[in-house]
Formats: C-alpha cells, structure tokens, sequence
C-alpha cells in the first residue's frame, strides 16, 4: 500500500491558506491546516492588501524575485480562485501612484523606472501638474512629481483568503479551526508531529505559518526564529461620491500613508507603523491614528468631509534582526518549514511563498 504523506499548516492567514492551496496541486499528498481561530483573523484582517511590487525600490535578488513571481502569480490566481469557488474578490487594478516630495529623489526614481522597463515592467514619472490632472483629489504642498505602478493593484486580504480556503478544500485540504498548537514532537529523524489541544498529530512534513506564533513554535531549534510585533492601524471611510475622477480610482499613498479606494466612494486610510518599547506590548496609539488622519487630509483635503465606519489595528510579524520573511528549513528540523515574519508584505508576497513551500516539499 503507498504511504501518502501528511503535510500540517500550522496558521491560516494570507500565507497558510495560500500555501494550503498550492500544496493541493501535488498529488498524492493530504494536507491538514490548524488555527485556534477562523481564517485571516490576525495580521491578514488588519492588512489593507496594497501589493507595492514594481514600484518597490527592491531590484534584484531574494526580495525582487519574491515580488515579481507574486505579481505574475496574481494575474492568474484571482481569477482562477473565482472561477472555482464562485467567490468575488474585490480588488483594485488601476495601479499605485507614489507622491514625491522630493525633488532630488528624481533621478532615483528614473533609476528604477530604466531597470523595471529592462525587467519587463512599466513604471511612469509624473510631473506635479500631471498628478493634478489625473488625480485632482491630491492637493498637497511641495509636490514634485509621483511614479505610478499601473502593475501594482490592491485586494482585499479577507475576501482573498476564505476564497483560498475554500478552493483548497475542494481539492481536498482538511481545516481545523478549533486546534491550539502547542509543541513540535522531536524525533531522531526531525519533527514526528505536533502536540494540540486535541491530541497528537502525526506529520510528514510541518509549515510553520503563524505569524507571531511562530516564535513559540520554533523554540524547539537550535537557532529559533524570533518574531516581534509591530502595530497598524486604519480607518475607513465613506464620502457622498469618489474622489477625484470615477473613472480612475488608483491607490494613493505619500509620506507612509495609504489612501485605498473601495468603491461606492469608500476609502481605507492607514496604516500606522508602531513598535513595541522595551518588553512591554504594543497596544493601538490614538494619538498615531490622529497623525494618520491628519497627514491624509493634508493629501488629500476633501477626505477631511468623511464619515468614519469603522476602525481597526492589527500586529504585524516582523523578525528580529533579519530580513523579512523568513522561507526556509527550521535548523534541526529536515522536515519542518518556517514560512513566517512576512512584516508588512504578506499579501504582497502570499503567492510567492506558497509557491517557494510546494516546490521544496515537491522535490523532496
């Protein structure tokens, strides 16, 4: 009889559910996802699902190529994902437009856009008077110019991974969301499973896709990975009709902070960028969130006629003293893979990190 091996998700954020999804491609394997909790209740509830890929300053190396191969992966994925679960995934794809303010910066800026045309990629410098015109909203002072992405978009984390979710479970991938992970069980050959709060569970393999549970569970090594906690936050808002022009409703974003559009001229704002001090834990500064508020009325004054509907933050799982994210073998597991610590990427680099999980454990 063949042994069909089993392969344990230990999360189901952005990054679980989309490993769960590639790992059903591979035949002949069982897949089981665990979580305490319902799907993209941590970082992924509190993400605004900005993808910066292009118009990121990364351009060569690990970091560019996470990003280009998520960027390619997405054009497919959405709507593959809608067509099998009859889910819709809002998303966004007119683009991102970066203000500068610095005059300086241009020659940066035409640096990058000469690398992504040699990438394959469009990138566009546009002069202050052209950011009036295509998008009047934006009224700030000292403007010099801004880069717009049209091949970066925005999706809605949530909608993205139930749909994730529910196409892995057609396929076969069993979900637990009433299991508390505890610990890893070592054996003489790597990890023989884990221990949860419904017993033992034997595993072939074990991905490690908690977010900030993942410092917990990577204890066991000799090298664990620390992950450490950076607070968000975000409002949305309604207007009596879009801003700027309806027909072009790109996402905006200067001095750190986003302007995301939803539709029905229903805007995301945020997010904030908040560490913890010393030991103690990081909670939701309102103070930061006025500060947020009021840098996008300053972009963007006809925000400042808003009505506030909702408010939310959310950790993000940053490593410690290491690039984010961490995509490799736990030390003195074989068997265990740590797909954690994806900071303020996670949407962006979900489909990139899933793939990278299926072809280590396919080739093995």
């Amino acid at each position: 009889m063949q042994v069909v091996p089993h392969i344990v998700i230990i999360g189901c954020g952005i990054i679980g559910a989309a490993i769960a999804y590639e790992l059903s491609t591979i035949a002949n394997v069982r897949v089981t996802v665990l979580d305490r909790q319902p799907p993209a209740q941590a970082a992924t509830g509190a993400a605004l699902g900005v993808l910066m890929g292009v118009i990121s300053q990364k351009v060569k190396g690990r970091a560019w190529q996470l990003r280009q191969t998520s960027l390619q992966r997405y054009a497919t994925l959405i709507p593959q994902l809608e067509a099998e679960t009859g889910l819709q995934i809002p998303h966004n794809p007119q683009g991102v437009v970066m203000l500068c303010f610095d005059g300086a910066e241009r020659e940066k800026w035409q640096r990058l856009i000469d690398t992504r045309h040699q990438q394959g990629w469009e990138l566009q410098w546009w002069e202050a008077e052209q950011v009036g015109d295509r998008c009047p909203q934006i009224q700030p002072t000292g403007l010099a110019g801004a880069i717009y992405s049209p091949a970066d978009r925005q999706i809605d984390p949530t909608a993205l991974t139930l749909a994730l979710v529910a196409a892995a479970q057609r396929r076969g991938v069993r979900f637990r969301f009433d299991v508390e992970v505890q610990s890893l069980v070592a054996g003489e050959q790597g990890c023989e499973g884990i221990e949860t709060s419904a017993g033992a569970i034997a595993a072939d393999w074990v991905v490690i896709a908690a977010g900030l549970g993942s410092t917990a569970m990577t204890q066991v090594s000799p090298r664990p990975v620390t992950v450490q906690p950076v607070l968000g936050q975000a409002v949305r808002l309604r207007l009596d009709r879009p801003l700027g022009l309806p027909e072009f409703q790109p996402v905006i974003t200067g001095h750190d902070i986003h302007i995301v559009p939803l539709g029905n001229a229903e805007y995301w704002i945020g997010a904030t960028v908040e560490f913890p001090v010393g030991q103690q834990p990081v909670t939701a500064d309102p103070d930061r969130l006025d500060q947020v508020m009021q840098g996008a009325t300053a972009l963007c004054p006809a925000l400042a006629q808003a009505e506030l509907i909702d408010q939310w933050s959310g950790l993000r799982p940053r490593p410690v003293d290491r690039p984010a994210p961490v995509i490799e073998l736990l030390p003195g597991y074989p068997n265990v893979l740590l797909a954690t610590g994806h900071y303020r990427n996670g949407v962006l680099l979900a489909p990139a990190t899933a793939i990278a999980i299926r072809e280590f454990i396919a080739k093995s």
